[in-house]
């Protein structure tokens, strides 16, 4: 039984926020990632498109989230779902970091507006 321990995760830092790593193939899991996202009091992540569907679940604070130019004040205890082809950019605008829970599948792709595509690492 593959079993995570907090201590084992491994976190990854980008655009300002933190990834820490759960689930992946490298930890036992086939089908699925999870991780725990911290975005800092006046960050904001650039639009991405992300290629698989994400459950963003957040566990802390607030944030300002838009899908497909959107835009929803999430907090603590919403869910967002993120269909794969969504237009996704995350703001928190709060004074206190933001702690989310986001669970997808692997091999997740992020494709920024300048032409980049992102492999996170967290997702696969």
């Amino acid at each position: 039984m593959p079993v995570v321990r907090a201590s084992e995760a491994v976190t990854h830092e980008i655009h300002g926020a933190r990834f820490v790593s759960y689930a992946t193939p490298l930890t036992g899991s086939r089908q699925l990632c999870a991780w725990r996202g911290e975005i800092p009091a006046g960050t904001r992540a650039p639009a991405h498109t992300v290629t698989h569907e994400e459950i963003f679940h957040l566990l802390e604070g607030e944030l300002l989230i838009t899908l497909d130019d959107r835009t929803e004040r999430v907090t603590a205890g919403d869910t967002v779902i993120i269909n794969p082809g969504a237009t996704l950019t995350v703001e928190n605008p709060a004074d206190r970091t933001a702690v989310s829970w986001v669970t997808t599948s692997v091999g997740l792709r992020a494709h920024l507006a300048d032409g980049t595509v992102l492999t996170p690492p967290w997702a696969n």
